[in-house]
């Protein structure tokens, strides 16, 4: 019998889900200042409480983000603690968030929803404003699902794309750039991309390119996304993620035109929560029986 701490918040019935699916163990359901000391812990607790665990040995994520304990110390009295992660979980509803943003820029889409609230008729002149993604150049930049996905889902479209991840450094980034009609951004949080869209990489884009980043926040300069915006240098950008979040009033996302601002809820679905909890069971089962847990999270990379 394992003691399990769960940090998710579950209704009723998804308790008593994960009550069936683990049977024998213990769960205690926890709220975000329960100090915990149990051995498998379900969630995103604070850092803090992760930290004064020594009796960790398996922290199951509800995330795929790793960032906030990456500077943990993950030695334990009895060895290392592993941690896995939701690599994977989130890569068909970010995907398909991904390419609603860029056709709703494509085909003004977002535009054609303000004309609406204003109550207000262009008519025929909107048409010439309009493009097909159908042909574009896409860089996808990050190797991982999700960009695996919204690379399938682009080939019916027949975009000419380009994917490259930590090998960027070996590319002629900025002619890529130069070429493209579209950039998405996936990548985690390193030290490598901290800031790698700045005002020079924006400024290497392609002139009215649509720049998505459904990744990490630390990724952009958001001042330098805003001016690019504002100029009119970008027609478009798609942001799931910011560095703070929830995005501070006053912050200039909020007034910059031809913005999708997604707040954080690119890989959200109805079942979220119950597809969380079947990939902790499933991962519990592999713990009980001695096996490694799938999406176990790399140290040395942070993700």
């Amino acid at each position: 019998m394992t003691e399990i701490s769960v940090y998710v918040p579950l209704s009723e019935t998804q308790q008593d889900f994960l009550r069936r699916g683990a049977t024998g163990d213990t769960i205690r359901f926890c709220d975000e200042t329960t100090a915990c000391d149990s051995p498998v812990v379900f969630g995103n607790p604070d850092a803090r409480i992760v930290m004064s665990n020594q009796n960790l040995r398996w922290l199951q994520l509800e995330s795929v983000g790793f960032g906030e304990y990456a500077a943990l110390d993950w030695s334990r009295p009895g060895g290392a603690a592993m941690v896995s992660n939701l690599a994977g979980f989130f890569a068909d509803p970010v995907a398909e968030t991904a390419l609603a943003g860029i056709l709703a820029f494509y085909r003004g889409i977002d535009q054609l929803g303000e004309l609406r609230r204003r109550a207000e008729w262009i008519g025929d002149p909107i048409r010439t404003g309009l493009r097909q993604l159908t042909g574009a150049r896409v860089v996808l930049f990050g190797r991982g699902a999700i960009n695996t996905r919204l690379g399938q889902l682009l080939a019916p479209f027949g975009c000419r794309v380009v994917t490259f991840g930590s090998d960027w450094l070996k590319v002629d980034l900025e002619a890529e750039l130069a070429r493209a009609d579209v950039v998405v951004a996936t990548v985690p949080d390193t030290p490598a991309t901290r800031g790698l869209f700045d005002a020079r990489r924006f400024s290497q884009m392609k002139p009215r390119s649509v720049f998505c980043n459904l990744g990490r926040g630390s990724l952009v300069e958001e001042t330098a996304l805003a001016e690019a915006l504002n100029s009119g240098h970008l027609s478009g950008a798609v942001i799931d993620v910011t560095r703070d979040e929830p995005l501070p009033a006053g912050h200039p996302f909020w007034k910059t035109p031809n913005t999708i601002l997604t707040q954080h809820s690119g890989g959200g679905t109805s079942d979220e929560i119950d597809r969380k909890i079947n990939t902790f069971l499933t991962n519990l089962a592999r713990f009980h029986a001695g096996k490694l847990p799938l999406g176990l999270v790399d140290f040395t990379k942070g993700y």
